[in-house]
């Protein structure tokens, strides 16, 4: 069947956008933004279909509550690139208009008091009327602004540069300027995907007499705090007399081993730089700022100093100082009235994927309160009701990330019991709606408003009436046959009860048998919830004929804490058990499920625990895919920037003669030790600028199955880090995933 149809063609945006240099051709983009047509060869979901889809990004609504801004990214396959355009509509959805058609992207709409909109386009803040007209250039920086945030009396403004920094990578000779060698001093010399060359600092503008100042005026510490941090982990004061920050006030091998960050209370007004009074450790109010926690422990403890090669579990840290806010504190976010500060706390040190509380400081007294104990799992992000003692917070529970709420005292109740993942949520001036973002297996991100007071509830358990305010993909979507999805318990070896999900392809048959994926999540400790994924899609590898299998494993949040903390020190036992649970389950109960057609794919952990199944699957799986997976953990040990993960989920350094019985049991199972097991075809990809799992670990195991006779294929991306960005990168990665798929399971 052949569709012809008029859908949002990213090609076509790129295009006319990056023409658009004068006020004709700017019209001519507007016209046909949105015009092109792209022909379907049916209703199955391709990766060009995938990558043609425009994408919300960040969001925001007026003073007055009556309008939203919005940011949309589309993506050119052919040019390899992608644009950012500011939409804006009416809070009931109406009315959408696209604001802006510039050749360079806009995006991060804000609102300001009187009701203009303030916006990055270039590296530089603007302004404009909220028709888009009467743009004005705020901040003359040369490009260096990478995120902001004005004060609510709009006479300030927060913006993020980046700094040179060199007290690990030396900086070139000046005689020397085109050497590209590096001298390294300490460790934390290279994050994510980039060396550590520069950091982010906070500056403040004022925006009548141009005086800038830096916040960490000198300071070697990042803030916001790298590789993902963003304007969310700063915040103003509804007077506009404070900041507060968030900052990790560590460096080098210190930085590398400790998830220790803090929230601190910045006196604007101060502006004191040559010293720290003025700024308030909330977190641990008897440290300055810039104390090193190792210091603070000549007050708190022995004084010891910490065993980097260990992990930080049973350390002084985690025990003299346990009640200190030890672990990552990030978001503050100032209650209305001003009385309050609340951001999401983690409570250990060295344990990235601690249980995220929420945390709440009160400025009158200096009391700290965790509302969110009775919610056993994490809150992902949160907003403050109008009435500074009611919060909104979104958090995942049974596979789902759903709203929620709380008082002071701490009391929670649920909102909504849906099938879906709410993402970030704003409250609007009103008072009484919620702005939030939702997204699906089946559906990409799209915004709604949520009416939060509802006493009642209605069968599914929701009491927040929902409305749809966004469809961006809708003309995509209609034309495409949808998978289905279903979810399943399952008893597990060690008697407990696993959820996994079931996606089954378009138009199923359940007299037919299906090729069969089972999908393992990576993390380790990340929710197999209703995601929405541009690489890992549900709905496309359904649409090209699979069911999909996604267990949530242990080690998952959101079956409570002693479920997630199962994974640490235990990556081959029970978390490998729980997968081949859930697909002999399948093959058992499930008859559509073809049991001499599986395959066995992931990333990050889950490319970790293919690689792990490839040599103790016992001929189940016809072939493997693992993108950036670890296959050799005493390489990763000293490989990983950052060294906190691999001392808590391993224990030890692997040199270390005294190790943990869970430190031997861990090294002694790495995959690497397994591969005389293989016999099964493995596809290998890898990003050689993932810093996180080094290419060496995919090329490693590309070369063992080669060496094994094992039919192999590598992926190899210089270009790419733990994730596949670029467009024409994305389509490759597709077609090499279901051209192997279809290579042994078809």
């Amino acid at each position: 069947m052949k569709i012809n149809s008029k859908i949002l063609c990213a090609a076509s945006i790129m295009a006319t956008l990056t023409l658009a240099t004068s006020c004709e051709q700017k019209n001519k983009a507007e016209r046909f933004i949105g015009r092109n047509e792209i022909t379907l060869q049916s209703d199955t979901m391709t990766p060009e279909a995938l990558w043609a889809m425009g994408r919300i990004g960040s969001y925001a609504a007026s003073p007055d509550g009556t309008r939203i801004a919005y940011q949309m990214t589309y993506y050119s396959v052919e040019e390899n690139r992608s644009h950012a355009v500011l939409w804006m509509m009416n809070a009931d959805g109406s009315e959408k208009r696209m604001l802006t058609t510039s050749a360079q992207s806009e995006s991060d709409p804000a609102w300001l008091s009187d009701g203009r909109l303030a916006f990055l386009t270039g590296g530089e803040v603007w302004t404009m009327d909220a028709d888009g007209k009467n743009r004005k250039q705020v901040t003359q920086t040369d490009g260096s602004v990478d995120g902001f945030l004005f004060s609510p009396d709009g006479k300030k403004v927060i913006l993020i540069k980046s700094v040179p920094y060199h007290d690990i990578i030396q900086e070139r000779p000046a005689d020397l300027p085109k050497s590209t060698g590096r001298v390294i001093t300490d460790l934390m010399y290279r994050h994510w995907d980039h060396y550590v060359e520069s950091i982010p600092h906070p500056f403040v503008l004022d925006i009548e007499s141009g005086e800038m100042f830096d916040i960490l005026e000198g300071e070697p510490y990042e803030c916001p705090m790298e590789p993902f941090g963003g304007i969310e982990q700063l915040a103003w004061s509804p007077d506009s007399k404070f900041i507060a920050f968030t900052c990790r006030c560590k460096t080098g091998l210190e930085y590398s081993i400790s998830t220790d960050s803090d929230i601190f209370l910045y006196d604007v007004e101060a502006c004191d730089l040559n010293n720290y009074e003025h700024t308030k450790n909330l977190c641990k109010q008897f440290q300055e700022f810039g104390v090193q926690p190792c210091a603070a422990m000549a007050y708190h403890g022995d004084g010891k100093q910490l065993d980097p090669t260990k992990t930080l579990k049973d350390q002084e840290i985690n025990v003299e100082l346990k009640d200190a806010n030890v672990g990552y504190d990030i978001n503050p976010k100032f209650s209305p009235d001003g009385r309050y500060v609340a951001w999401i706390s983690m409570e250990r040190d060295g344990y990235e994927a601690d249980r995220q509380r929420l945390c709440c400081y009160d400025m009158q007294t200096g009391g700290k309160t965790f509302l969110t104990e009775s919610f056993d799992s994490n809150v992902d992000d949160f907003c403050w009701a109008h009435d500074s003692h009611t919060l909104y917070y979104i958090g995942v529970w049974h596979a789902t990330v759903n709203l929620y709420c709380t008082n002071l005292k701490g009391e929670v109740t649920q909102l909504t019991n849906e099938w879906a993942d709410w993402g970030s949520l704003q409250m609007l001036n009103d008072g009484k709606h919620l702005l939030m973002e939702r997204h699906s297996f089946l559906a990409p991100a799209d915004l709604y408003v949520v009416d939060p007071n509802i006493e009642e509830y209605d069968e599914e358990g929701n009491s927040a009436i929902v409305q749809q305010i966004t469809n961006v993909n809708k003309e995509i979507l209609d034309q495409l046959g949808k998978p289905s999805v279903d979810q399943r318990w399952v008893k597990t070896t060690d008697g407990k009860e696993m959820l996994y999900w079931i996606i089954q392809p378009p138009h199923f048959d359940p007299n037919k048998k299906y090729p069969t994926l089972l999908f393992c999540e990576g993390g380790p400790q990340s929710p197999v919830s209703q995601f929405w994924s541009y690489r890992w899609n549900f709905f496309i590898m359904a649409s090209q004929g699979y069911v999909i299998i996604a267990p949530n494993r242990r080690g998952l949040p959101g079956f409570g804490q002693e479920w997630l903390e199962e994974i640490s020190g235990d990556w081959t036992g029970q978390c490998m058990k729980d997968y081949l649970t859930a697909i002999d389950d399948a093959c058992d109960q499930l008859p559509y499920v073809d049991r001499d057609h599986l395959g066995a794919v992931g990333a990050s952990f889950g490319g970790f625990s293919v690689y792990y199944l490839a040599g103790h699957h016992d001929g189940r799986f016809k072939c493997f895919i693992s993108h950036d997976g670890a296959f050799n953990l005493e390489a990763m040990y000293t490989e990983t920037e950052e060294n906190w993960f691999s001392n808590w989920e391993y224990d030890d350094a692997f040199w270390n003669k005294n190790q943990t019985d869970r430190a031997r049991r861990t090294y002694e199972n790495s995959p690497h030790r397994f591969v005389d097991k293989w016999d099964t075809p493995i596809l290998c990809i890898h990003g050689e600028k993932d810093y996180r799992i080094n290419a060496t670990q995919g090329i490693s195991a590309f070369n063992a199955a080669r060496m094994k006779g094992i039919p192999a294929e590598l992926l190899l991306y210089p270009d790419e880090n733990h994730w596949v960005l670029k467009p024409q990168n994305g389509i490759l990665w597709q077609r090499t995933f279901f051209s192997w798929l279809d290579r042994w399971l078809k």
